[in-house]
């Protein structure tokens, strides 16, 4: 048997070298079908790297899988489409369709596709509404609250909410504009689809949002690179809601705009703008149990101002060098 040892490996929140390696602090090898040996795998291994918020109505799989990303999560599209893609690419979970108020945000978007929304008529349907969805195989419930139309009202989005709960479904809400996010916060939802961008949010709001929520970052749909003043307004937001303890997940929203299909180093560096360690932004990008692995060919580099470079040449580490497991000791 053949084992392929990597220069190094990112695991537990350390980086692991590979004098560590071979003193069997940590061992991550792959192993190969022919041969008895230990070759060097140049570069650090990683848990797989992914992208928390895309829309795969609006982006190709394969390509964002080419360019990086180890696992993905649609926040909204049609559910029977959902399911045939997550057949082909089991690295993808997903939401379901959009629960929403009759004539609420995104079914009066041109970008939504016919059929990835879900009009909640009251809060005697929302336990049909999640029902329906969690059927379709979503593993969390999307809700929308977006002032600039209908939105559920606060009891309807508080059953979409305790009917989540009640199967062990986690709900992530977009919240666009005044209120909206003490409307989630106030049902209970667990998560935000996006940093809020609107409007500063007070202080006693992100004390309590960071209390019992965890946001998606999707800093760079704001300017695409460019200062604007939604980017400001969201990164002042992120960087306190972090400051008073909040969790922060990276996810770009992919399909909104001009975003590398790919991981996005703008977004890693927006990230580290409002405070996160290197550390911290690899923890934002991973979950522990997921099984898939990533490779960073030239070895991770740690320093921040090279960081995020670093990180965007990561390659998910599949079918060309066959992983088979990792032991830690």
């Amino acid at each position: 048997m053949t084992w392929l040892v990597p220069d190094s490996l990112w695991w537990d929140g350390r980086l692991h070298t590979a004098s560590a390696l071979r003193d069997g602090v940590v061992t991550a090898v792959a192993a190969l079908p022919t041969g008895d040996a230990r070759l060097r795998l140049p570069g650090t291994i990683l848990p797989g790297l992914g992208d928390a918020h895309i829309h795969t109505a609006l982006v190709d799989l394969p390509t964002l899988r080419a360019g990086g990303l180890a696992w993905v999560q649609d926040l909204g599209g049609v559910p029977g489409q959902l399911a045939e893609l997550a057949g082909r690419h089991p690295w993808l979970r997903y939401a379901g369709p959009f629960l929403t108020a009759p004539g609420g945000y995104p079914s009066d978007r041109s970008w939504a596709p016919a059929g990835s929304c879900r009009v909640v008529q009251s809060a005697a349907d929302a336990a049909d509404a999640v029902a329906e969805a969690h059927a379709g195989g979503a593993s969390l419930i999307k809700a929308t609250a977006h002032a600039g139309g209908p939105m559920l009202p606060h009891a309807t989005l508080g059953a979409v909410v305790a009917a989540a709960h009640d199967r062990s479904l986690p709900v992530v809400v977009h919240a666009e504009g005044p209120d909206t996010v003490a409307a989630a916060l106030d049902a209970g939802a667990d998560l935000l689809a996006h940093t809020p961008w609107t409007e500063r949010l007070d202080d006693g709001l992100l004390r309590a949002c960071a209390a019992r929520m965890t946001w998606i970052s999707t800093l760079d749909i704001h300017g695409y690179g460019s200062p604007t003043p939604e980017r400001e307004t969201a990164v002042a937001n992120l960087r306190l809601f972090l400051a008073y303890g909040g969790k922060a997940v990276y996810g770009t929203d992919l399909g909104n705009g001009p975003l590398p299909p790919a991981i996005n180093p703008r977004e890693i560096r927006a990230l580290q703008e409002c405070g996160l360690a290197p550390a911290d932004v690899l923890a934002a990008m991973t979950e522990p149990d997921r099984p898939e692995l990533s490779w960073i060919p030239g070895g991770l580099d740690l320093d921040a101002a090279r960081f995020a470079d670093s990180v965007a040449t990561a390659r998910v580490y599949g079918p060309d060098v066959q992983p088979r497991h990792i032991l830690r000791s």
